[in-house]
């Protein structure tokens, strides 16, 4: 009777939500003993296997560390982390090939193409990384933050390491490159900027320079025609400024609840 008793104190995880592959979603924020936490996540695993579900979604917040090592334990592993939480996940079946998908395998950069009514490019020297300290004048460049749209980024960028402010007319091009930032692969699209105002405020942090330079002086830098990257993308953006070649800008649809997306295509689809 006794063990009885005890079984009934045993609380069942509370499920946040439900992923559409038959997967449950844990969010846990509040502090739990690492015993009572095994003991509940064993009943709950019980009661999902029961259900049919299948994968199983623990998000544990920064405070909750204690809680990684029982989890994996239980045969949860990492599956991402963020500033604030790591994500584990278990998959339950074992008749059934595991399909949780792999974290995300990109990371997203822009260049921004800033280039005025006299065939004048906006160009910085940077401070920090691979060009700090080669004298190399390159495009503004970043990364685009969750939830950001290609198009905002590049205006966001520009304004942070020159203090311009500019309005985004086009893509030109974009690469794909492969075991970069911690393994993960990179999306990097060239995009085209109007500028909307004329004076340079350079970032200080980042920012050794920052200036208008003719876009052929630019194209024609060492580092530029000897790097066949940088070459192409010279070519591209001159090309552009030729009317010799167009490139995709935004246009938003709408997807289920109302959801807005860009999609990037031709000026013939507007």
């Amino acid at each position: 009777m006794s063990g009885g008793s005890e079984m009934e104190q045993v609380h069942l995880l509370k499920v946040d939500k439900e992923d559409a592959y038959d997967g449950v979603i844990v969010e846990m924020d509040e502090p739990m003993d690492p015993e009572a936490f095994v003991a509940a996540l064993r009943a709950s695993i019980s009661q999902w296997r029961q259900k049919g579900k299948k994968g199983v979604w623990i998000k544990l917040r920064i405070g909750l560390s204690n809680l990684v090592h029982p989890a994996v334990e239980e045969g949860f592993h990492y599956h991402h982390a963020e500033q604030d939480y790591l994500m584990l996940v278990k998959w339950i079946p074992t008749n059934i090939p595991i399909s949780i998908p792999a974290n995300a395998s990109h990371r997203v950069g822009i260049g921004a193409f800033v280039v005025n009514s006299e065939r004048k490019v906006l160009v910085v020297l940077e401070k920090n990384g691979v060009f700090r300290g080669t004298g190399v004048w390159k495009l503004p460049t970043g990364v685009v933050e969750e939830g950001e749209d290609i198009c905002a980024a590049a205006i966001r960028e520009v304004e942070e390491e020159t203090g311009m402010d500019t309005e985004f007319v086009e893509i030109l091009a974009f690469r794909q490159s492969h075991k970069s930032f911690f393994t993960k692969s990179d999306l990097f699209f060239v995009c085209m900027l109007r500028p909307k105002s004329f004076n340079i405020k350079k970032q200080e942090a980042e920012i050794e320079a920052a200036k208008w330079m003719p876009i052929e002086d630019y194209s024609e830098q060492t580092f530029v025609k000897e790097n066949q990257q940088f070459d192409l993308i010279a070519k591209i953006c001159i090309e552009r400024l030729n009317e010799q070649t167009t490139g995709f800008i935004p246009k938003a649809v709408i997807k289920g609840g109302g959801r807005k997306n860009l999609v990037y295509c031709p000026k013939s689809q507007l």
